[in-house]
């Protein structure tokens, strides 16, 4: 049973979770130098650079019949660069403007609602999920709530931002669920962030003041979001999601909240509680769950 165990998606979809966990901190020390939109749109720019001399080589790597079939499908491949690039800047700065006005824990658990939001979607787009991975969602759910809330919950002005953030990301999964397995997913991904990078670039010199000393300054921070968490982590979440079940994939990929708590403990000497040691043992059990193959009968 397990030889047909499908191992490359979610190793691929873990692998960015884990880098998105652990570029928490640079994406905290970057705030120390820019404004939110200003690290963005840094950020965008850097990732899709990076990624330009990895498609040169890939593409030296295909058949001519697969660099043949890839140029029938440029219009695909905007299409779905932009969109994704487009649902980017409006989540990852919604994202950043509720942060603003609320606790990072509650913005955790927030965000972490489009593990609900999209297999919810999914059922008006006739993608139905099995009670195993409902059953999943709603222990994660609770996993999420034991680390990231303390207190009480309230509804609040940063808490409407970050349940816009969490619609916005699920639509953004959802995206990449319809053309991932139509284009090629590193050149989409090159697409999303330039989209990402202009869309906010147009929106810094609006509302912000951007200083090329302080994005200077702010080179190290700018370089490992840009290079791991943009360029890197999200080419693996498009390649990953690939003919994968989008709400599983929602599942692997929360998993970013548990390891930048734990790369915090490891890290940064920060102590964990019981509490939020339960909801990292639920959310695992979640995922876990999720990934066990449906029995067959023979």
């Amino acid at each position: 049973m397990m030889k047909n165990f499908n191992w490359k998606n979610p190793t691929m979809l873990l692998l960015a979770a884990f880098i998105w966990g652990s570029a928490f901190v640079a994406q905290s020390v970057g705030m120390d130098y820019v404004e939110p939109i200003t690290f963005n749109c840094a950020r965008s720019i850097v990732g899709g650079v990076v990624l330009i001399p990895c498609i040169y080589l890939l593409g030296k790597l295909k058949s001519p019949e697969e660099r043949e079939a890839a140029q029938m499908d440029q219009k695909t491949l905007l299409i779905g660069g932009i969109s994704c690039g487009v649902i980017l800047f409006l989540a990852s700065n919604a994202q950043q403007i509720g942060i603003q006005y609320t606790s990072v824990g509650k913005a955790g658990f927030i965000t972490a609602l489009y593990i609900v939001i999209v297999p919810i979607l999914g059922i008006f787009l006739k993608r139905r999920c099995g009670w195993k991975i409902w059953l999943s969602v709603l222990i994660a759910l609770v996993g999420f709530y034991l680390l990231c809330m303390i207190g009480g919950f309230s509804l609040e002005r940063g808490d409407i931002w970050l349940l816009l953030c969490a619609f916005l990301f699920s639509f953004h999964i959802l995206v990449i669920d319809h053309f991932s397995p139509l284009v090629d997913g590193v050149k989409m991904s090159c697409i999303q962030f330039f989209t990402c990078g202009i869309l906010s670039g147009i929106v810094m010199f609006l509302a912000e003041t951007p200083n090329m000393a302080n994005i200077l300054a702010a080179w190290g921070p700018v370089l490992y979001a840009g290079v791991l968490s943009s360029g890197v982590a999200y080419t693996l979440q498009i390649v990953g999601q690939k003919n994968y079940n989008p709400t599983v994939a929602t599942l692997l990929l929360s998993l970013e909240s548990v390891f930048s708590v734990l790369t915090g403990w490891a890290v940064l000497h920060q102590k964990l509680s019981a509490r939020e040691l339960w909801g990292c043992v639920l959310i695992f059990i979640a995922v876990i769950l999720a990934q066990l193959p449906d029995k067959k009968e023979n």
